[in-house]
């Protein structure tokens, strides 16, 4: 929406702009919606909402039955388009499939999204059947950006203004007895990442579940997507270069251990991908 208010007034198709706001009303946790219910969310009257529903049923983008309604099928038709078109999940694909093979862990690619990342890419769900399939590995899955590693490590690539305007609005809910919820502590470890270069989230998002992320980058140098790998938080690894001990009450033995037994060969599938971004 900020990108919105930079167009000429006379230039939004307003109606365009709630029937996205109706469909984007619907998500994971709100599978089913009555016509009050998306009002609220759209920001648009009840009668308008009605309206909006029946004719994006109509049109199949909506199914509904006594005045509850759900996304249909045919939204799938815009995510499959955009899925098959867009450059960046074609061009990392083969990168993913080497490096979850190479490191056995589930790997994927997101972008930031306001609040959320969004999952364009991924390989080797199959690698974490074995153990414990984390929440939202699939594609199109959106994650709060302020808990994944994935978004803290691309909200890293914003100054410190950018990043305090972004935080502004942004409720840190505390999704587990692990998850950062202090803002100045949050903005702490978000600065660390832009300082590392890499960002680790330890069971922040996901009772279990660590992840390491790095920048992905263009081959200008801007940071279009952020690679992640998504492993149990009692993966087995070894830290094999001195930690002192205020780094030791900070992270866990495992967290420490996921560094360098997956940045490496992270940093490398970046490098790769950035030469033909």
């Amino acid at each position: 929406m900020k990108s919105l208010q930079l167009l000429a007034k006379a230039d939004v198709i307003e109606g365009a702009v709630r029937a996205l706001a109706v469909l984007e009303a619907f998500s994971a946790e709100r599978q089913r919606l009555n016509a009050t219910q998306v009002a609220e969310r759209a920001g648009i009257t009840r009668a308008a909402a009605r309206r909006y529903l029946l004719t994006l049923q109509a049109l199949g983008y909506l199914e509904g039955e006594r005045g509850v309604y759900w996304l249909g099928v045919r939204v799938l038709r815009l995510a499959g388009n955009y899925l098959a078109s867009a450059r960046l999940p074609r061009v990392v694909q083969p990168t993913l499939n080497r490096l979850s093979a190479t490191l056995d862990c589930a790997v994927s690619v997101a972008v930031l999204d306001d609040a959320d990342v969004v999952i364009v890419a991924r390989s080797g769900e199959q690698r974490m059947l074995r153990r414990a399939l984390p929440f939202g590995t699939h594609l199109g899955a959106r994650l709060p950006a302020f808990a994944t590693s994935t978004g803290r490590i691309l909200l890293a690539q914003l100054s410190r203004v950018q990043l305090s305007t972004w935080l502004e609005d942004k409720v840190l809910q505390r999704l587990t007895p692990h998850t950062t919820t202090g803002k100045l502590a949050w903005k702490a470890c978000v600065q660390r990442a832009a300082e590392q270069g890499y960002c680790v989230a330890n069971q922040e998002h996901e009772l279990g579940v660590q992840a390491l992320a790095v920048p992905l980058r263009d081959s200008s140098g801007r940071v279009v997507a952020a690679l992640n790998v998504v492993v149990p938080a009692d993966a087995d690894a070894t830290w094999p270069v001195q930690v002192n001990k205020a780094q030791k009450t900070r992270l866990s033995a495992h967290t420490l251990a996921l560094v360098p037994s997956y940045l490496p060969a992270m940093l490398a599938a970046a490098d790769e991908v950035r030469l033909l971004l």
